[in-house]
């Protein structure tokens, strides 16, 4: 990427080599080496022995006391004694380290390079090589090669903030860390116009520029550079440097997408378990292994895989851990920073990994406010909690909580627009929240009835989950309908009152066609609503035949106004005419359905009355109730006053017609 004006960084040489005045007493040009140890090349027999790790040193005691503050207190405090050997298993840098500043301390010119200042500045600072005992001692020439050639350089920046790595705390406290994190901040936030770039973190590609190739030219004239060339970079850091790199670059104002994504590029190469099922890792987290072998970079780190055989070792759940917790705490508060289906990967880790409760709260938070981006292969994550279900639906139900909350407070917010824009852009919100909330809906029924199949999954929590959202969210209730229909089959044993109940979250008015086809015949739900299905679908044809009627007889009003029907035809567009001949077909087609439907609603209708006869014939009451009982009583009471009355009346006729007046004999005159 970036690269100073001077010579490269590999061998590069410091004012062709540090080297100190040979007045020591002790004339050489160079260390041997045999084995595990080191001597010098000199006729004089040495009189130290300096043991670190496994490497020892055979050394003069002058020159290093003459040079480091450290030695010469050990020596002096030790005069009593015949002091023949020191172990110094704590100096930072290691061996390599203290061989080239034994080596400064002989005179001996050294190079310095960017693989090797920072664990000699340590060592340097471990040694007491001040100005106090002589004038452009050690710590005084790292320091300066640190501030005038690593620092001005990219790649330089990011190899010794690398090697930095093993010297925890000397590297933090001689604020080589931070120096390097703000360098590195400093340029990737910069115009790269007019400087040198290379890719350092990837193998050298055709298409990608070379330093030798670049040296005498700037990618402003030959070609674009790219705003994330930083990327591969920076995600070659530990966690903690790379925190602190991406902490640096905010404050310098890096737009908020290049940070997300920068953040998503580092979790896909130490996270391989955010990859999505059936892609491989990229081929820039393929190779990422260092070449020394050294225990503290051996690549990405492996994905603890849940209910494994295998007991995952507390180191690497530990390293995994960190990962994730220092992601989420560097993501950028921005909505859209990073994408939906990422944090809700992470959140899957995070749950896996047991990271701190705060953390995982905020990263649902961070779901919630672009949960309408999620996919239902993200959303079915597995329950590491020891729950009697699959899928967590606790989570889900969580994040959906966090969703409504954020809309609402979108919804309810003053506006921050002028007053003259205020209207166009509360219409615009409202718009972009319904359609946000629908396609929300839709997931939610996905996902509804992908976890449906799980037995053990309560009808309450089914039931809490779809009553989540309002009824303004869905225009359709198919999916509500399918997911019901799922629940209903995996869990063969409900009662009629759970049916019931389930089916309470369903709106019947809002199904289509084919689901009232399909709800009509489904023996799985209850007779009440299938009742309810055809009743709303009745509804449904009537106002259909009744706008139609009302279309037909606002159209013979308007009629009168053309002459006739050819001058209609040629003062309408041929577009309209086919549109209103397309239309007619629809219409009939659904007059047809509607009329299909009503003939089986009424078969059924006549089905469930004679059902309703053969019960009321077989299941009669064994013993009648006290009202039963007086109701009957005063039945047969009437009808008995009913039957006397008419007897007494047909009595009375009867005695009419026998009982005749006495027959009046006429005296007749013969």
């Amino acid at each position: 990427m970036w690269e100073s004006e001077s010579e490269s960084v590999s061998g590069r040489d410091y004012v062709n080599g540090v080297h100190s005045t040979g007045k020591h007493g002790v004339k050489t040009d160079s260390f041997e080496q045999k084995g595990q140890s080191w001597y010098v090349a000199t006729d004089i027999p040495s009189d130290l022995l300096v043991q670190i790790e496994d490497v020892t040193f055979h050394l003069h005691k002058y020159p290093l006391l003459s040079r480091s503050g450290k030695m010469n207190r050990i020596i002096y405090e030790s005069r009593g004694e015949e002091l023949s050997k020191i172990c110094l298993d704590e100096l930072p840098g290691g061996p390599e380290a203290f061989e080239l500043a034994a080596k400064f301390c002989y005179g001996i010119a050294i190079d310095l390079s960017a693989t090797n200042i920072s664990g000699l500045r340590c060592a340097a600072e471990y040694l007491e090589m001040t100005e106090d005992l002589e004038e452009g001692n050690l710590i005084f020439k790292t320091e300066a090669f640190l501030s005038y050639v690593v620092l001005s350089s990219w790649r330089d920046s990011i190899l010794v903030l690398k090697s930095c790595e093993k010297l925890s705390p000397w590297a933090e406290n001689l604020q080589i860390v931070r120096r390097c994190s703000e360098s590195i901040a400093w340029k990737a936030c910069a115009n790269p116009k007019g400087i040198k770039w290379q890719y350092t973190g990837k193998p050298a590609k055709v298409s990608s520029p070379s330093w030798n190739q670049m040296k005498d030219s700037s990618p402003s004239r030959n070609q674009q550079v790219p705003p994330d060339w930083w990327f591969e970079d920076v995600s070659i850091l530990r966690i903690d440097h790379f925190v602190r790199v991406i902490t640096a670059i905010k404050v310098k104002g890096m737009r908020h997408e290049l940070i997300g994504a920068s953040i998503m590029q580092y979790a896909a190469k130490w996270l391989p378990g955010l990859i999505k099922e059936g892609s491989g890792l990229s081929d820039n987290g393929s190779n990422i292994s260092n070449s020394n072998g050294s225990s503290s970079w051996r690549g990405a780190l492996h994905m603890i895989v849940a209910g494994s055989g295998e007991e995952v070792p507390s180191v690497q759940a530990k390293d995994q851990r960190m990962v994730v917790e220092s992601l989420i705490s560097i993501l950028p508060q921005q909505k859209d920073s990073v994408s939906c289906s990422f944090l809700l990967r992470l959140l899957r880790m995070a749950n896996m990994l047991k990271v701190a409760p705060a953390l995982v709260t905020e990263l649902e938070k961070r779901v919630g406010m672009q949960f309408e981006q999620a996919t239902l292969a993200d959303l079915l994550i597995p329950s590491y909690n020891k729950s009697e279900t699959m899928y967590d639906i606790d989570l889900v139900q969580r994040l959906l909580e966090h969703f409504i909350v954020q809309e609402q407070t979108e919804s309810s917010s003053p506006s921050r627009y002028p007053f003259s824009d205020k209207h166009m852009h509360d219409g615009s919100q409202r718009g972009t929240n319904i359609n946000a909330k629908m396609r929300v809906a839709r997931l939610v029924d996905s996902y509804l009835t992908e976890v449906s199949r799980d037995r053990n999954l309560s009808l309450t929590k089914f039931q809490v989950l779809a009553e989540a959202l309002p009824d303004s969210a869905r225009t359709c209730d198919d999916g509500l309908y399918r997911a019901i229909d799922s629940y209903l089959k995996a869990h063969p044993t409900l009662s009629e009152h759970e049916r019931k109940r389930l089916c309470r979250v369903m709106d019947c008015q809002k199904l289509s066609v084919d689901a009232c086809m399909h709800a009509a015949q489904n023996e799985r739900l209850p007779l009440r609503v299938v009742v309810q299905v055809l009743f709303s679908e009745q509804v449904k044809i009537s106002n259909a035949i009744a706008n139609i009627s009302l279309k037909e007889a606002g159209e013979s009003h308007y009629q009168p106004l053309v002459s006739n029907r050819k001058s209609l035809l040629e003062a309408t567009p041929q577009s309209f005419q086919e549109g209103w001949t397309a239309a007619k077909k629809d219409i009939n087609t659904l007059k047809f359905e509607l009329e299909t439907v009503k003939t089986k609603y009424q078969e059924l209708q006549t089905d469930m009355e004679n059902l309703q006869k053969q019960f009321d014939r077989v299941a009669k009451p064994k013993q009648a109730s006290a009202w039963t009982a007086g109701w009957k009583k005063l039945s047969k009471l009437t009808k008995t006053t009913n039957i006397e009355t008419h007897d007494n009346g047909s009595q009375v006729a009867n005695a009419e017609q026998t009982t005749k007046p006495p027959r009046r004999w006429r005296n007749s005159i013969s």
